[in-house]
């Protein structure tokens, strides 16, 4: 496993994920060798791409967040190991002793992996000592894109769903509110829609810009809520899921002037 890290003095996973470009591209044998990390899609498998599918039904083992697993197990054969924060270096460390044995390993993560996936990216190739190539999947912030009708050519990205200090990403939604539309993975429960808006007004946003909240995007139970940057920061405060109505599986969307 890696050298110990603290996620709010460094050095952060997501930088070692990110230090350098993946090989331009990949022969058929490594193909067969490599390790991938996969983008699920949003929840519903109906956007789990063909090519993450492939690499998740090859595999001879899979490893991810309990959640993420789930929805995948009936999609392949492999062993799977399943993490929480607690346990997740340890389970990394069978996943790394799989793979050094020849095993072809696959980790899964929610989502697109370029879209808040590095720290686990970067834990995993930490653990196995060795590149991963990642496999884009479909995000819930395309999904939140398309619903608000706010394209990504005008739209500021932001995500606070990492551990660790987030104060330069609140820095760049400061910049450009009301001024490019806001595209923003919420952090549960400290940074929920609600206390990002809160931050955004103390900035001096205005209250009047379009906020909109989209809770688990593609699932059967999908809510979208619109209303404005002043009615929302009346939801800030708390650290605890009984502190905010929304879900943990929100994407915040605040709409230019």
């Amino acid at each position: 496993m890696s050298d110990d890290y603290d996620l709010d003095s460094g050095p952060d996973p997501a930088s070692f994920a990110a230090a350098e470009p993946e090989s331009a591209s990949e022969s058929a044998d490594d193909a067969a060798r490599s390790f991938r990390a996969v983008g699920i899609g949003p929840g519903n498998l109906d956007y789990l791409t063909p090519r993450g599918e492939r690499a998740i039904r090859e595999a001879d083992v899979v490893v991810g967040f309990e959640t993420v697993v789930e929805f995948v197990a009936d999609r392949t054969e492999a062993d799977l190991l399943t993490c929480g924060y607690a346990d997740e270096g340890e389970t990394l460390e069978r996943f790394a002793e799989r793979v050094a044995d020849g095993e072809t390993g696959t980790a899964v993560l929610m989502g697109d992996p370029n879209h808040s996936g590095y720290q686990f990216v970067g834990k995993v190739e930490r653990a196995i000592d060795r590149p991963v190539r990642v496999v884009p999947g479909i995000s819930s912030l395309q999904m939140a894109a398309s619903r608000a009708r706010t394209p990504m050519e005008d739209s500021a990205f932001v995500t606070l769903h990492k551990s660790g200090d987030v104060s330069a990403d609140l820095d760049r939604l400061r910049s450009a509110a009301g001024e490019r539309h806001l595209l923003v993975l919420p952090r549960p429960f400290d940074w929920m829609p609600g206390d990002v808006a809160a931050d955004l007004l103390d900035a001096g946003a205005s209250a009047s810009l379009e906020a909109i909240v989209c809770e688990r995007l593609t699932h059967d139970d999908e809510a979208i809520t619109r209303t404005t940057l002043g009615d929302l920061a009346e939801e800030s405060g708390g650290t605890g899921r009984e502190d905010t109505p929304f879900s943990d599986l929100s994407v915040l969307v605040v709409r230019a002037d």
